[in-house]
């Protein structure tokens, strides 16, 4: 289902533990990772769509999390057209997405990444809350920044992303 710009109805999920680290999931078979996200059904409403995606993603229910926040409005990101299926090229443009902050309230055990036959990620890793920010693939990068900084709000003790990156490229210079 494509709005009429072009765009899927989407959901992304920022899944934190404890520590203020952030839920990193390594897609199957890929050498790439990512943020839980997924398609918004017909007549889903969005806050359905992102428990429906986060069991079916990361195996987690309801009861495993806490809503810390969301994004007030769709974050946007184009998809390369060699990214796009052939039949979608013309007509699909990308993703538009409602980003949730959650709070893991369950424990590490409790993430089970086959909790369908068709899992999404093979791996996952608890990562600092920026990372994600510079090791997505490169037209997703864009909205993950604007979706950390907008939801950072909800986080106590998240440095900014620039403080963020001061402080990595300094110890990389060590």
């Amino acid at each position: 289902m494509l709005d009429r710009d072009g765009y899927r109805p989407n959901v992304g999920i920022i899944l934190t533990n404890a520590k203020n680290e952030v839920f990193w999931g390594k897609r199957v078979r890929e050498h790439s990772w990512q943020f839980p996200q997924g398609g918004i059904k017909p007549g889903e409403s969005p806050e359905a769509a992102m428990y429906r995606e986060l069991l079916e993603e990361v195996g987690l229910l309801p009861q495993h999390v806490k809503i810390l926040g969301r994004t007030r409005d769709w974050l946007r990101y184009e998809v390369p057209t060699n990214w796009v299926r052939r039949e979608w090229r013309g007509s699909y443009k990308g993703q538009k997405q409602i980003w949730f902050l959650l709070r893991l309230v369950g424990r590490d055990s409790d993430v089970c990444l086959r909790a369908t036959n068709h899992p999404e990620f093979d791996g996952w890793r608890w990562n600092d809350y920026w990372a994600p920010v510079d090791a997505v693939i490169e037209f997703k990068r864009d909205v993950y920044e604007r979706a950390l900084s907008e939801l950072a709000r909800f986080m106590r003790g998240v440095e900014s992303h620039h403080a963020y990156l001061a402080r990595t490229s300094t110890q990389s210079e060590q």
